[in-house]
């Protein structure tokens, strides 16, 4: 998985709306900046939209800035539809390409269990387990059992052409200045539980558990941040 690619991953699984009522879904729009080093290297936008009754959709655009254009010229794009069913995510489809404008189509077949579809120029076709999310219908289903105070300790998801599983931890909680301000933060991480890299989450629960900040770690030693600019 390339660098931009491996942060739209952060983004995705760091990002997203809960509410105090972790079924009350709103439609919301939120801006991110990324940050390599102390650099700018790019923006981040999330936008949840209903498109039924108990169906949304949430996607993602990830855009590279400054000197990082030269390695990674093209919007990276994500965008999942899902439903809500008896209080759970349910994915239904998940679309998004990668900085070489391969596209990945997955279709979430649950009487079947299977999902298929494409990703980096070959068929995919996976056996689902019971609660498999793909990389954007995982935070939305993950913060909302956060604000549940029923954050599940493993998930699968589904990336790309592989199926894998995640740990999640809460780690406490801190006080962090934002662009909105000063906020009371409650921090979580996740963790491919085959790989060692670590997202780290800071959410705001006076702002209905939006992510404010996160971090990509490797080797103890921080790759990627991100940062809240804005949100409506």
């Amino acid at each position: 998985m390339r660098t931009l690619e491996r942060i739209c991953l952060l983004v995705a699984l760091g990002c997203g709306l809960a509410h105090a009522d972790p079924v009350d879904l709103k439609p919301f729009r939120a801006t991110y900046t990324i940050e390599w080093k102390g650099l700018t290297a790019g923006s981040s936008t999330f936008e949840l939209s209903r498109a039924g009754p108990d169906t949304y959709s949430y996607s993602s655009s990830n855009v590279a800035r400054g000197m990082f254009k030269l390695a990674f010229s093209d919007t990276i794009t994500q965008a999942s539809t899902f439903r809500i069913v008896d209080g759970r995510v349910v994915p239904i489809s998940f679309r998004g390409s990668d900085e070489k404008e391969r596209p990945t189509d997955l279709d979430f077949d649950w009487q079947r269990k299977r999902v298929t579809g494409t990703a980096k120029g070959h068929a995919v076709d996976l056996e689902l387990p019971d609660g498999a999310q793909d990389p954007m219908s995982l935070q939305i289903a993950s913060l909302r059992s956060l604000a549940s105070s029923s954050l599940q300790n493993t998930v699968h998801l589904v990336d790309s052409d592989k199926l894998k599983e995640y740990e999640l931890r809460l780690e406490g909680k801190a006080q962090i200045e934002t662009a909105l301000g000063t906020l009371d933060t409650i921090i979580y991480t996740s963790k491919n539980a085959s790989g060692g890299r670590i997202t780290r989450t800071w959410v705001a629960p006076a702002l209905g558990y939006l992510p404010v900040k996160g971090e990509r770690i490797r080797d103890n030693k921080v790759e990627f941040t991100i940062l809240i600019q804005a949100a409506q």
